[in-house]
């Protein structure tokens, strides 16, 4: 920015819940907008160095902004106060028991991506701050900027972009880079092509269902009248082979009875953790917070325990119909093994802070969290084969997912709103680099 004043503009466009400010850079000066988003889930850090890569990109080829007639709008970090908890883990070792034992997200009422009660019920300062910009921007194409835990790679898209499966196998096998033929995020939603998914538009359900599917409204649909087509990009930071096997199970009822029986123990298990830990902890902010994503937890794990147990009937829908899983692969059951120890986990972390918060542990808890924490994070060592993926190469995935998004979703054509391509206008057609 310091070099290039003039193509690089920084300015606050808002103000965090506890008054850190949300920074949004701004590269090159074309009618058309693209706007990036960094860091909507806290513990997902890696959009932060995406963005800063795209940038340095973006300022390197004009054939990415002022000849395409295309200004880069990039929000820096959207929750920068949950970004903040992370920062435990962040500066390493990377190991998964250092990063759950530090882990943090918000409760899901707290995550600012989410419209639960629609764009006018907006209540958080972060949320509003986007909304505002998309109203304003009209971008034609939108990114959010996510990470997977343990897993592979996916795009999640509320418009179809013919052509970004390929692109983003070419750039994944380019990078080694996993991609997930199943995650548990879209198992009920169209698939455009492997490892990318159609977002289904939002609908009313329960607050469970939300939390689990992202299934109520949200920033990646409020755009949707300007045209926008937004894309979720999700990374991995520990990278499981498995997540892309096509292949048939050899008994996929009797994998999902065990995960589902796994996952009733392990909830069982933290229940009564939380009913020990409960009594001791007072009702500081820190305290709330920390509770908030681990009674989310609690609530979800039975029923989605009862909905993958062939024994116990399919899951249902927002309107209370029978909903059966989708064809099982060797990914989706690799997918679904992770997403129940994932959950069991971030609790396991979430409690584990919450006892070293206090200051004493009188009922002994501290040690049966360990031993959970150890075991479980063996399992992702041991029994999916989960392996680190350097940052470095987190965010290049990240970014050339981007570029490639981005080169075919201006390539769709006019999009409605301020700033798209007047209609009847024949659309640029230099090349884009997507790698």
């Amino acid at each position: 920015m310091d070099r290039r004043p003039r193509d690089a503009r920084l300015r606050q466009v808002g103000t965090s819940r506890a008054g850190l400010p949300l920074r949004l850079l701004s590269v090159g000066h074309g009618s058309r907008q693209v706007l990036v988003v960094a860091g909507p889930h806290a513990n997902e850090p890696v959009g932060g160095a995406t963005v800063l890569r795209l940038a340095e990109r973006v300022l390197a080829d004009p054939r990415l902004c002022d000849g395409a007639d295309v200004t880069w709008n990039l929000l820096l970090c959207l929750d920068p106060d949950g970004s903040r908890r992370n920062e435990g883990w962040l500066s390493g070792p990377y190991t998964l028991g250092h990063h759950f034992r530090h882990f943090f997200r918000p409760g899901f009422m707290e995550q600012p991506e989410w419209l639960p009660d629609g764009a006018e019920g907006a209540t958080l300062p972060e949320t509003r701050t986007l909304l505002a910009l998309q109203d304003e921007l009209r971008p034609f194409f939108q990114c959010s900027l996510h990470g997977v835990d343990v897993g592979g790679g996916f795009v999640e898209l509320t418009r179809d972009l013919p052509g970004l499966a390929p692109r983003l196998a070419h750039i994944a096998t380019r990078l080694d880079i996993p991609l997930e033929l199943g995650p548990y995020d879209t198992l009920y939603w169209p698939t455009l092509g492997p490892a990318v998914y159609r977002i289904p538009p939002p609908r009313r359900g329960d607050l469970a269902a939300a939390i689990t599917e992202a299934a109520v409204e949200s920033t990646w649909f409020h755009p949707h009248p300007y045209g926008t087509v937004t894309a979720v990009v999700e990374a991995p930071m520990w990278g499981v082979t498995a997540v892309q096997d096509a292949s048939a199970p050899v008994d996929a009822e009797e994998t999902l009875r065990g995960v589902s029986r796994t996952l009733r123990r392990d909830t069982a298990l933290l229940e009564e953790l939380l009913a020990r830990i409960r009594p001791y902890l007072g009702t500081a902010g820190d305290v709330d917070r920390l509770l908030a994503p681990v009674d989310d937890y609690v609530l979800v794990c039975p029923g989605l325990a009862d909905s993958w147990d062939p024994d116990t009937g399919p899951g249902t829908d927002a309107d209370g119909g029978a909903r059966p899983l989708p064809p099982l692969t060797t990914a989706r059951l690799t997918a679904l093994r992770i997403s129940a120890r994932r959950i069991a986990l971030r609790t396991a972390g979430l409690l584990h802070q919450l006892v070293t918060a206090s200051g004493h542990d009188p009922s002994g808890a501290t040690a049966d969290l360990d031993r959970l924490i150890d075991a479980w994070c063996a399992d992702y060592h041991d029994g999916h084969g989960a392996r680190w993926i350097p940052v470095a190469r987190q965010a290049e995935y990240q970014a050339r997912v981007v570029l490639a998004a981005f080169d075919l979703a201006r390539r769709r054509g006019p999009a409605s709103g301020r700033g798209a391509r007047p209609l009847g206008t024949p659309p640029v057609r230099t090349e884009v680099p997507f790698e």
